[in-house]
């Protein structure tokens, strides 16, 4: 639009000239041809500048990124509270109560008799912490609709925060999330988080299939850091017809309030009964391979036959709300 005004002005600019050191009173002043003259190339500059501008970037190919994320189907139902779908991966890696005990600051205790009500067989001397590899999808509040954002991160349930022996919370100190999303960056890093803007491998779905996979259903997510090995996760997992942990157990660990540094908390309804969850793709068990370097963990860690769920659920969220009002709350939905 610019450079048509520009366009327009450079062809009546040798008329306005010509009229205007012809006047009688301008014959004499040999400076005002001059300033035209000099106007008249100045404007050409412009009108070059503007096109390098306006048309160079139309000229690079554009790659557009589209998620196959099923849309949001609660939105109009809570319209004042955030709402939106997680499509991804929750997966258990069972971790020693040792390791978990180095990792999880010391004045939180682990609540081992909750975790083992709803895993009765689950090993003794061991921990289930979480890793999720999840897309973000048609989040929403108001009507205001944010871009999709990727996150991952290994996560720690059944944390007695406010130290009843009773109320669970999962404790999630760092997380790798979509770069340039400043949004969700700020949103995560208010709780205290520990953030890695990354680079997602698929950049715009919760996992990608690997092509000619010897095992069916494979698929593999990746998310790095911007800095040069400062974090990052991997997921390769194939469908599996073993369901070694209930599906109650997943409700209730991923709708534990969370929090990283203790100040407030996240409180994030995982909705399981909702058409993303129901619909033909389901619930599909997985067994696969994680590979995660973060600083909880010296350098990087690898688990094998590693049992989760591949899943997509919609979501109510209510932010930044105070943790002592979950007192006597166990995750159970």
């Amino acid at each position: 639009m610019f450079s048509a005004y520009i366009d327009a002005a450079l062809l009546c600019y040798p008329v306005l000239a010509v009229v205007t050191v012809q006047h009688p009173k301008m014959r004499t002043n040999q400076s005002n041809l001059q300033y035209f003259v000099l106007s008249f190339l100045s404007l050409i500059v412009l009108r070059y500048a503007c096109s390098a501008y306006f048309v160079i970037p139309h000229q690079i190919p554009l790659t557009i990124c589209a998620s196959k994320d099923q849309p949001n189907p609660i939105a109009s139902i809570y319209p004042s509270n955030a709402t939106g779908t997680l499509n991804g991966t929750v997966a258990i890696i069972p971790i020693s109560l040792e390791l978990a005990r180095q990792i999880i600051p010391p004045q939180y205790g682990i609540l081992e008799h909750a975790y083992r009500s709803l895993l009765p067989s689950f090993p003794q001397g061991m921990y289930p912490a979480i890793v999720q590899a999840l897309h973000d999808h048609e989040v929403q509040a108001f009507g205001y609709k944010i871009e999709d954002f990727s996150r991952t991160g290994v996560e720690f349930p059944f944390i007695d925060l406010l130290n009843d022996n009773h109320s669970s919370f999962k404790w999630a100190p760092s997380m790798l999330m979509s770069s340039g999303h400043d949004i969700a960056l700020k949103g995560a890093m208010d709780y205290g988080t520990n953030i890695f803007p990354s680079v997602f491998e698929p950049g715009c779905d919760a996992y990608k299939a690997v092509p000619n996979s010897k095992r069916p259903g494979t698929t593999y997510f990746s998310a790095r850091s911007l800095e040069p090995g400062a974090a990052s996760l991997t997921t390769l997992f194939s469908s599996t017809q073993e369901e070694v942990f209930p599906l109650e157990f997943f409700k209730n660990t991923t709708n534990q309030p969370t929090f990283a540094d203790g100040k407030s908390c996240d409180n994030m309804i995982r909705l399981f009964n909702t058409s993303v969850t129901t619909g033909s793709f389901g619930i599909q068990p997985v067994k696969g391979t994680v590979r995660v370097k973060l600083p909880l963990f010296t350098g990087e860690r690898e688990w094998t036959n590693v049992y989760g769920l591949r899943l997509d659920t919609a979501f109510v969220e209510n932010n930044y709300l105070s943790c002592e009002s979950f007192r006597g709350y166990s995750g159970h939905v």
